[in-house]
């Protein structure tokens, strides 16, 4: 059994189709069916029904399908090992990032680390947290730096290097705004009492989605409340949602560095709600050079900036 007709299998596998499968190795279809007819004669079995289009895993190719992934990460384990030995930093490092860390965070850090090790290929993807936590799992990521899951996971190393206070925010013309905390720049000060969680809820809110590591957070405090989040629409990109929120489609919930001149920040009596920030790694996977590089770097980011 060679490892690229066990490649081929889990690319069909996972695209369930030839074609996709095709494009995802750089191979033609044709070469694709053959790596897989030679795995099925050495298996003896099939292991794809073609259902018309649709291509499903038989009952073989989903017995083959975790022992030929546990294969293929050993196998590319032992290259990273043995490339690493010469203490070269090159290569492809496979990074995923959420759009938001991506775009406020990561630039001087990605910049700085290109300039020092231009002989790194960064293959950069901006995913969902969640989709990231399980690329990692999966090993088709070598690592991520993201928004942190609220529970730890036994076969990841998750390290927290930054924290965001979500402010609640709206619009400046929005009905809440009346409520604004004052603004040291502005000189304005209000008088109003701080709003309640419930008052809050008598007004529509734009948030992430529910089943996001960020949304979850927010919607378990008001839940701890006995609330219902009154939600009108939902993005995962916080870039739409401050968008959304200073157009007056609703309150939400922003990372404090997004809160700008079209936002106020409310005044909300509730304990401050921080989401943490940071990156992870596989435990049982040997890391590269390029990415031991990028860790030590995100490393020091943290450093200098607990040192300010």
């Amino acid at each position: 059994m060679d490892t690229q007709s066990l490649q081929a299998f889990v690319a069909v596998a996972d695209t369930q189709s030839f074609s996709r499968a095709a494009e995802q190795l750089h191979l033609t279809q044709p070469a694709v069916s053959k790596r897989i007819a030679t795995l099925e004669s050495q298996v003896g079995t099939r292991l794809f029904d073609r259902i018309g289009r649709r291509i499903a895993l038989t009952e073989a190719g989903n017995v083959l399908l975790p022992q030929a992934q546990r294969i293929l990460f050993s196998v590319e384990d032992s290259r990273r090992a043995l490339a690493n030995l010469s203490g070269q930093v090159g290569g492809k490092l496979t990074l995923a990032t959420s759009h938001h860390i991506g775009l406020h965070r990561l630039p001087p850090l990605l910049k700085q680390y290109t300039q020092r090790h231009p002989e790194v290929e960064l293959d950069l993807h901006f995913l969902d947290s969640e989709q990231a936590y399980q690329g990692v799992l999966d090993g088709t990521l070598e690592m991520a730096v993201v928004t942190l899951a609220p529970h730890p996971h036994e076969q990841l190393q998750v390290i927290e290097l930054w924290r965001d206070r979500l402010c609640f925010t709206c619009a400046i013309d929005h009905p809440l705004a009346s409520h604004a905390k004052p603004q040291a720049h502005t000189h304005i000060h209000t008088h109003q009492e701080a709003l309640s969680l419930s008052a809050l809820c008598h007004f529509n809110c734009v948030m992430p989605g529910a089943k996001t590591f960020t949304g979850s957070l927010i919607a378990q405090r008001f839940t701890e409340a006995g609330l219902k989040l009154p939600v009108s629409m939902t993005t995962n990109y916080l870039e739409t949602l401050k968008m959304m929120c200073s157009v007056g489609l609703g309150w939400s919930l922003l990372p404090e560095k997004m809160v700008d001149s079209e936002l106020v920040e409310l005044n909300v009596d509730t304990a401050p709600i921080h989401r943490p920030l940071g990156y992870l790694v596989h435990t049982n996977r040997t890391l590269s050079n390029a990415a031991r590089r990028m860790i030590e770097q995100l490393e020091a980011a943290r450093e200098n900036k607990e040192a300010q």
